[in-house]
């Protein structure tokens, strides 16, 4: 989240502090705690650490569990914790810097399909429909609103509908469209933006998904309820 949009490598150097570069040692490194214990600042230059850390820690402990709980140790668990880390490190980069970028989304989509192929290649067709309907819808957006919406969301849903399949793919896409929806009626009401304002569509689309990938069944099934 913070070394691709710089053009950094994910790799090297370890991590560090940003203002002073100090390489962290190994009881720096322990998710939460170690913010904590340092009350948030490096430990040797004594500046502030900022808060996103452990907010980025806590948000993937908590979808890893929550996943865990959903689908045991499997390929499956496996498979949709692949999606979930590009869509939170997707969402941070967007608010942040609103890019969605490439390094991100295209090795997910190539290892959606590649664990498609492994894990359900009777199903596949399902998945490339996902991939094409997600990619393809908000592609058409993107040209019929003259650059309303950017090229990485169109590469994020299509990686959302090779993990998702079809179906689930529908869901998020409306789910998404409504939360960003009220999201930006709210943000215009308390004057934070104006109609013309461009707003970060990936957490939106990262919303929309988490919630089909866990209740996207029982809100279908609810939905065909009332008919």
């Amino acid at each position: 989240i913070y070394r691709i949009p710089r053009g950094e490598s994910v790799v090297y150097p370890p991590s560090h502090c940003p203002w002073c570069s100090y390489n962290l040692e190994l009881l720096d490194l322990i998710p939460i705690l170690s913010y904590l214990r340092l009350r948030g600042r490096c430990r040797k230059c004594g500046n502030k650490i900022s808060g996103q850390y452990p907010l980025v820690e806590l948000l993937t402990g908590l979808m890893f569990v929550f996943t865990f709980s959903k689908f045991g140790f499997t390929f499956e668990f496996l498979a949709e914790i692949v999606l979930i880390i590009c869509l939170i490190i997707s969402t941070f980069i967007d608010l942040k810097h609103q890019i969605i970028p490439d390094k991100v989304v295209l090795p997910t989509i190539i290892a959606g399909l590649v664990l498609n192929i492994m894990l359900r290649r009777e199903n596949l067709p399902n998945y490339l429909m996902g991939f094409a309907l997600g990619g393809g819808i908000i592609f058409l957006i993107v040209v019929l609103s003259s650059g309303g919406m950017g090229g990485g969301d169109v590469k994020l849903f299509a990686a959302v509908g090779m993990f998702l399949g079809l179906r689930l793919t529908i869901l998020s896409i409306l789910l998404s469209f409504i939360f960003g929806s009220i999201a930006g009626l709210i943000l215009i009401m308390l004057n934070l933006k104006k109609m013309k304002d461009a707003i970060p569509f990936g957490p939106f689309i990262a919303l929309g998904s988490v919630i089909s990938l866990f209740m996207g069944d029982r809100i279908i099934s609810w939905y065909w309820g009332f008919f």
